[in-house]
């Protein structure tokens, strides 16, 4: 990247500014701010400037910034600065580095400029001569009072957060009009061999496996595998409306740079969603408050939105229990309910207020001790921010909430994370989905249902189960194991199969509030008198077996590491990806299988020492157990590509908004010729 597209992205980081630009609209006055100082000096030097366009709407940073913005060199000087030479060194709160001698001259008149990126500082450095040598001091200004910002901390809060702004009339997704009960009656049955291909690519698709697909007549199987895959319908033009809710740490720890990277991650957002999607904005620190009500992001929200988002200022403690409470009133107290719901929860740090007893005793909490307030209905997509964070809270929030955790080792990497999210969010297909199994026979009892996070219900006497999937993302798939016995048949039976199961799904389309059943699916295996060389274990079932018992070796190698024992995680770690590797499908090259392999061998290096786990291990291990259980895409690592594995759930409009967000952070400023 040329120096003058990075002297516009360190701009962008050091300006803590964002601006919306309404597509069917003149840019506004603000945008003009960003145009290119190059084609504005040429203007003011005499020369006639060629016509540049705006920049970007958002200014984000490269994922190489770290590698940029690490120059050694004193920009008023122009020569080295290094620690340890005697120079006192000066970083501003844009996180900008000069020698403290030459920042301070050059600011001696009270200028409050960055020389750099002409961020407006808080703090300036000043020298004053006290004797023979300069005494180098700060000057800081007084914050500002909270009041004084009033039009985005409201000074009193309603009591009640039923001031969302109104959905439109006409749109299917508005839940508070009673269509649902017009609509039950209206049941659309997928597999219908009637049905149009470009119809059925609207409908879930739903198969089944057998481990095997032969078993012996005179043989019993007590514990015989049977996959339910599901994949749910492609994605279209038209786009289920979000309610989303942010929960954003702006706690002192979260000042420079990490501020600025979440308010670029935060714009990112802001401008992908649509205009009948609505927002609410909560930010924590010491206390949380709710930045504005649910709005919908038209041209106007977008801008108000930005503008709140902006003017954030990172002080106080961290208190995600109250930054929770306030997201729930938010859902709870709307008026009206877009068809889909999520919270995302982003924090850097340990929560400093968990222990403190400052917990209101009328508050309902989970009883497993968390953070998360009964009565939270929707997933909270949680991301633990750099490596201080307590990802073991974080994880357990939206474990029980029913989202995702992400960790995000690489700061610069949050754009990417959010967008790779809020594109699963935006593309929802399915809602409310339910599988129901049903044993055929009295003899044939299901032994478990083995469905990672998901829960799952087995009747006593073992002749059914179901499964709540919930909602699935455009083209996501889900794959269930299904273990049930398999008794003798009769030596005179003349059937040459054994019937085993019924499969039954349901689920709600978001778009239309229309309930839709697929047709039964039924599972059988064959019941030759024996069985020859082409009854191999299928690849299917194999597969997901894998999966599940690796999140089983995760599950035992953390269990070990918080005890302490660190080699012991690790041998846990390599014993398995031996069995691992020696299973079907890894021998066939399957692509999963291969991932799982160099992600495991990930964590064992995550576990090297007490340090490293506790800097990064346990996060790794937390967010890949996340993914592998719900089957559901999650950023991990120092980037969102660190392994094929951190693909393997990431749908098509995952990719299509991550690649938004990585083209936008590299797009250079062009000029109009």
């Amino acid at each position: 990247m040329g120096s003058s597209k990075w002297k516009k992205v360190k701009m962008a980081l050091g300006s803590n500014f964002c601006i919306y630009v309404p597509t069917t609209a003149s840019p506004p006055q603000s945008a003009a701010m960003l145009l290119s100082s190059a084609a504005e000096r040429r203007t003011a030097g005499g020369s006639p400037a060629t016509a540049r366009r705006p920049w970007s709407p958002v200014l984000r940073l490269s994922r190489s910034l770290s590698r940029s913005s690490s120059s050694k060199k004193c920009t008023i000087c122009l020569t080295s600065m290094k620690q340890g030479d005697g120079e006192a060194i000066f970083t501003s709160e844009c996180a900008h580095s000069f020698h403290f001698k030459c920042i301070a001259s050059n600011v001696k008149h009270g200028n409050r400029i960055c020389p750099i990126c002409r961020a407006k500082w808080k703090e300036i450095p000043v020298q004053a001569s006290t004797g023979l040598d300069p005494a180098m001091t700060l000057v800081r200004r007084p914050p500002p009072r909270q009041n004084s910002n009033r039009h985005i901390f409201p000074a009193n809060e309603p009591a009640v957060f039923n001031d969302d702004e109104a959905l439109d009339i006409q749109t299917p997704n508005n839940n508070n009009n009673n269509n649902n009960n017009n609509n039950n009656n209206n049941n659309n049955n997928i597999n219908d061999d009637n049905t149009s291909d470009e119809s059925s690519l609207k409908r879930v698709l739903m198969r089944t496996y057998t481990e095997v697909p032969a078993v012996p007549r005179f043989s019993i199987v007590d514990d015989f595998a049977v996959l339910i895959h599901l994949k749910a319908p492609v994605s279209t033009s038209s786009r289920a409306a979000v309610d989303l809710v942010t929960v954003l740490d702006i706690s002192g720890s979260m000042a420079g740079t990490k501020m600025a990277l979440l308010k670029r991650a935060m714009c990112f957002v802001i401008q992908n969603l649509g205009p009948a999607g609505r927002l609410s904005v909560i930010v924590f620190s010491s206390t949380a408050r709710r930045l504005f009500p649910l709005r919908k992001m038209s041209d106007t929200g977008k801008q108000n939105a930005l503008q709140a988002v902006n003017s954030l200022v990172a002080n106080g403690g961290t208190n995600i229990a109250e930054g929770l409470i306030k997201a729930k009133k938010v859902m709870s107290d709307r008026r009206e309910k877009n068809s889909v719901a999520s919270m995302i929860l982003l924090s850097d740090g340990q929560d400093t207020y968990q222990v403190s007893g400052g917990w209101d005793s009328g508050q309902n909490w989970s009883n497993q001790g968390l953070l998360v307030p009964q009565g939270i209905d929707v997933p909270v997509h949680a991301f633990g921010f750099g490596t201080d964070h307590d990802a073991s809270l974080m994880h357990s929030i939206s474990e029980v909430s029913g989202g995702t955790f992400s960790f995000i080792e690489n700061e610069s990497v949050i754009q990417d994370a959010f967008a790779q999210c809020i594109g699963g969010l935006l593309s929802v297909v399915v809602k409310g989905m339910r599988v129901i199994i049903e044993s055929v026979s009295p003899s044939i009892g299901i032994q478990s249902l083995k469905t990672g996070s998901y829960t799952s219900h087995s009747t006593d006497d073992r002749k059914s189960g179901r499964i709540e999937v919930g909602d699935l993302y455009a083209d996501e798939e889900r794959d269930f194991l299904v273990s049930v016995n398999i008794p003798k048949e009769m030596e005179l039976t003349s059937c040459n199969e054994t019937l085993l199961l019924k499969v039954h799904c349901s689920y709600t389309d978001p778009m239309t509030n229309e309930t839709v059943s697929l047709v039964t699916e039924s599972v059988r295996v064959e019941r030759p008198k024996s069985v020859g060389n082409k009854n191999v274990v299928s690849v299917e079932v194999d597969r997901q077996r894998n999966r599940l018992q690796s999140a089983e070796a995760m599950v035992q190698a953390r269990t070990a590491a918080e005890a302490g024992d660190l080699a012991r995680a690790v041998n846990i770690l390599e014993n398995f990806r031996k069995v691992l590797l020696k299973t079907v499908a890894a021998r066939s090259g399957d692509r999963l299988c291969i991932a799982l392999d160099a992600e495991l061998k990930e964590m064992q290096e995550r576990m090297a020492s007490r340090h490293v786990y506790e800097h990064s291990g346990r996060a790794y291990v937390l967010s890949g157990l996340s993914s592998h259980t719900w089957q559901r895409a999650t950023a991990r690592g120092d980037s969102t590509d660190s392994f094929s594995t951190v693909q393997a759930y990431r749908t098509p409009s995952m990719t299509e908004m991550l690649t938004r967000s990585q083209a936008n952070m590299l797009q250079p400023t062009r000029s109009s010729r």
